[in-house]
């Protein structure tokens, strides 16, 4: 089933659009998860956290889900398909994974909201978890761009799977 050109054009442009919005989410989510750790400023540090945990919540994860599904929608719509290529196969693989860890990370995210809201001295009780924040954002942007340039670049190579659709599509 293939899109219209039209179709075909929005769903790109909703599926660009919600790639790159996540990586600027993410680069914001860094700053912060660097002020919360540097600073000394208690009251900026709460505030860091708790937008940390504001834009997690209303940004990065709708964002990560949206750019995963217009990602599988597009591919599907098209003669690139889901699995034929491997920069798209790995796209999706590097797309899930980190929706994955976005949200297994959700849980330090609220907590180092939560301390913030509740907790007397936030660097001493979750230097741990702060330094986690830096460390696993800093880790999204670098994959998030590595699968913006598997779509700029587009690798050559067809899957297993689409090498045997292929003979079996040529056949008599």
């Amino acid at each position: 089933m293939t899109m219209s050109a039209p179709l075909r054009k929005i769903v790109l442009t909703a599926h660009v659009t919600c790639s790159v919005s996540w990586l600027g989410a993410v680069a914001t989510f860094l700053a912060l998860a660097v002020a919360g750790l540097t600073t000394r400023d208690v009251t900026l540090e709460r505030g860091a956290y708790l937008a940390m945990g504001m834009t997690a919540w209303q940004v990065i994860v709708p964002l990560a889900f949206a750019s995963l599904v217009t990602g599988v929608i597009s591919s599907l719509g098209t003669p690139w398909g889901l699995l034929r290529y491997y920069w798209i196969a790995f796209k999706l693989l590097l797309t899930s994974f980190s929706t994955a860890i976005l949200m297994l990370h959700m849980r330090s995210i609220d907590a180092l909201a939560g301390a913030a809201v509740h907790a007397g001295d936030l660097s001493a009780a979750l230097q741990g978890p702060q330094r986690l924040m830096v460390l696993a954002s800093s880790l999204a942007i670098v994959t998030l761009v590595v699968v913006t340039a598997l779509s700029v670049y587009k690798p050559r190579g067809t899957t297993p799977w689409s090498a045997r659709r292929q003979t079996r599509t040529m056949s008599p």
